[in-house]
């Protein structure tokens, strides 16, 4: 098996090479063959320089006509290498910045592939610090291969471009891959199903490696790369589909959904549900009213309402005799939760449990849940110790499900006989992504916001317009209502040349805010320090909290409608929106203002999808086109590190086809035991080992 080939017994690799292809993440054969190009460079029809146009990439060929080096006057040390190439048309120069190892690469006379982009400095075009690879004299002449027919890997062809460290040229590499490939060919066996490929119109998988590391032309790459990707999401949909039809083997609790304590809930509320509410409550009760284990994702925008529909999901369980545990990722958040609901609901026992907790609180608390004397029970991840023990756990809500890992989401149902799971989640994605990825569970999805919310103004500002965005902030104040300020570090950072929040907090009392009352919060801080604060400001006793992104999660202060973000291109997209959902939950109308002086593109792109959408799910989407599905979703969470070479945002058709085979496959042989899915399943329990226990045994 190709897996169990170490990379330093491949030919040409040996011991030293093999800590080089250790940084890549290649350590076997198999890793080898799937570590793909990143792009390719059409050799077959060089661009001639006098063709060249300023703003455009391009590859060329020229002669090297003379190199140099020399320093910059205004940076010290630091050197430029620039060398004047040409081909029959004209002339170009190439510039590398700070890299004065290259001046000893190039020789006059010798032949340059460059890619790069063109600019202009001056009068003249030129490539800043492009690609290159040097053509050594015979490179042009085909040379014999294993295949028996002559072939150039870097000349005359579609030729791939991989990332690679210092120490392994383009050359070097191409060619290891290729020697690798004519000896082993033979001995790659296609996982995939015949009837599978045959059904998709699939290329086989040797014939597809072949075609993504060095394609006869760009249509049988297009199918090579379909097919490597089909391939991808179908491994990664099979444990989805698995576990999926494992929860319907699974006995249930059977609630009892209708009664007094949810009808009196409801009724008691201060406000109508809104339709959205209603819709999600509705399949919550359909779920939890089955025999069967409920495994429900719910999606909802930052302040949609998402806790009222959990809450009511909880006394469905607790009216028919069962415990509820209610799992968030800070303290400050189980608080809040813990006052919230202790206030609506009068007649059901509710506990609180945090690390910080006295210990003698904690050990009465234990009994009680053990003993089945607390009904509801909020907390952080205390509730996953090893003495929290339930009498008759009924259901699981897990709060911002980002926040904890796989493997600590799955320990708290574990603590009761197959209770009922709602996890929920304000970083919403689009439904047929949802779907695909969380493949295990059942969806739903809160749209709308409450009615009588004030609408929220988003701005950007430079470091130099601050002052506009401090006006804005007093003037909200002068009116009677509160601000938040937020940094992305605690202390002054040299490194990052940006301000702390004690250091500014302490800058803003003497000077820009010293008419108004401050409160600085951070997670450095006691936690009983944390909540006298909040409660300080909940109570109005301080009109601006200057702090971290210790806020970020649920903190809900409607009288709070301003907030200032300092460089904010420290912040991730989705993190932005969670910051800014802290505003606008009272009536009045309320601003957050992006301070940031950050020209980079990744950055600008955030900035400019905050001000201009408000709704999360549109935030999201920008989020994943910005980062990659790999980032945004946590790899090492959702398994999809294992994407090497999909990418569910551009592929959704495909991924929706390798999710149907799954599925198809699945019904028919759900342990992968016929004869024709032993390879597959052989290749799954490769890549998820996890799973063999779980899923894979008869």
């Amino acid at each position: 098996m190709l897996h169990e080939i170490a990379i330093r017994y491949v030919k040409g690799i040996g011991p030293q090479r093999a800590k080089l292809f250790d940084k890549l993440g290649i350590g076997t054969l198999e890793d080898l063959l799937y570590y793909f190009p990143r792009r390719y460079e059409d050799r077959t029809n060089f661009i001639p320089v006098s063709k060249l146009q300023e703003g455009s990439t391009h590859t060329i060929k020229a002669e090297v006509l003379v190199r140099g080096e020399r320093r910059s006057f205004r940076r010290r040390g630091f050197s430029i290498v620039e060398v004047a190439v040409a081909d029959q048309t004209g002339k170009i120069f190439c510039v590398w910045f700070n890299q004065p190892y290259l001046k000893d690469y190039f020789k006059v006379g010798q032949t340059l592939i460059l890619y790069g982009r063109i600019e202009r400095w001056g009068n003249r075009l030129q490539m800043n610090s492009p690609e290159f690879e040097i053509v050594s004299q015979d490179s042009d002449e085909p040379r014999p291969c294993a295949q028996g027919r002559g072939e150039s890997l870097n000349i005359g062809r579609i030729v791939p471009i991989y990332s690679l460290p210092e120490g392994i040229t383009q050359r070097q590499f191409r060619q290891l891959v290729k020697s690798a490939l004519d000896e082993y060919l033979s001995q790659i066996n296609d996982a995939l199903p015949y009837d599978i490929r045959s059904r998709n119109n699939l290329l086989n998988l040797a014939k597809s490696l072949i075609n993504i590391h060095f394609p006869q032309d760009p249509d049988m790459q297009k199918q090579a790369y379909e097919r490597l990707a089909f391939e991808e999401f179908f491994l990664f949909q099979l444990p989805l589909v698995l576990r999926k039809l494992k929860k319907k083997e699974r006995p249930g609790i059977s609630h009892k959904v209708e009664g007094e304590l949810v009808n009196n809930f409801i009724s008691g509320l201060p406000f109508q549900l809104t339709l959205s509410q209603q819709k999600v409550i509705a399949e919550i009760k359909a779920d939890m009213a089955k025999p069967i284990t409920m495994q429900r994702l719910l999606q909802g925008d930052v302040g949609s309402g998402k806790t009222v529909v959990a809450t009511i999901a909880g006394l469905m369980a607790i009216q028919g005799g069962y415990q509820v545990a209610f799992m968030v990722p800070t303290e400050i958040l189980a608080k809040q939760h813990f006052e919230k609901i202790k206030g609506q609901v009068k007649e059901i026992k509710i506990a609180l449990l945090t690390s910080s907790i006295d210990k003698n609180d904690k050990e009465k608390i234990y009994r009680q849940i053990k003993e089945g004397k607390v009904d509801l029970i909020i907390g952080t991840h205390a509730l996953l110790e090893e003495d929290v023990q339930f009498k008759n756990l009924g259901l699981a809500v897990i709060d911002e499900q980002h926040k904890f890992g796989v493997g600590q989401r799955a320990l708290l149902p574990k603590k009761g006989l197959n209770p009922d799971v709602l996890i929920m989640t304000a970083t919403p994605i689009p439904r047929t992504l949802a779907i695909t990825l969380y493949g295990d569970l059942d969806i739903s999805v809160i749209r709308e916001l409450p009615p009588g919310r004030g609408s929220i103004k988003t701005f950007s500002f430079t470091q130099k317009e601050e002052s506009r965005a401090y006006s804005i902030a007093k003037a909200q104040i002068r009116q009677g209502n509160q601000a938040y300020i937020v940094y992305p570090v605690i202390e002054e950072s040299y490194a990052l040349d940006i301000a702390g929040a004690k250091k500014m907090y302490a800058e803003f009392k003497k000077g820009e805010f010293k008419e108004f009352r401050l409160g600085l919060i951070h997670g450095r801080l006691k936690q009983k320090e944390q909540d006298r604060i909040m409660r300080q400001f909940k109570k109005r006793e301080l009109d601006i909290l200057v702090s971290t992104t210790v806020l970020e999660v649920g903190i809900d202060i409607p009288n709070a409608t301003c907030m200032i973000v300092e460089h904010a291109e420290r912040f991730g997209l989705a993190q932005l929106h969670q910051l800014r959902g802290r505003i606008g939950r009272g009536k009045d109308e309320s601003f957050c203002i992006l301070i940031s002086d950050s020209q980079t593109q990744e950055a600008t792109r955030r900035l400019k999808a905050m001000v201009e959408y408000n709704d999360g799910f549109r935030i999201a989407e920008e989020d994943l086109k910005i980062r990659g599905p790999g980032e945004f979703f946590g790899a090492r969470q959702s398994g999809l590190c294992e994407l090497r070479i999909a990418n569910p945002l551009t592929q959704m058709q495909l991924l929706k086809r390798a999710r149907e085979e799954a599925t198809k496959l699945l019904n028919f042989d759900p342990h992968l035991q016929a004869r024709q899915n032993s390879l597959l399943k052989e290749k799954l329990l490769q890549r998820f080992p996890e799973y063999e226990k779980l899923m894979l045994v008869g």
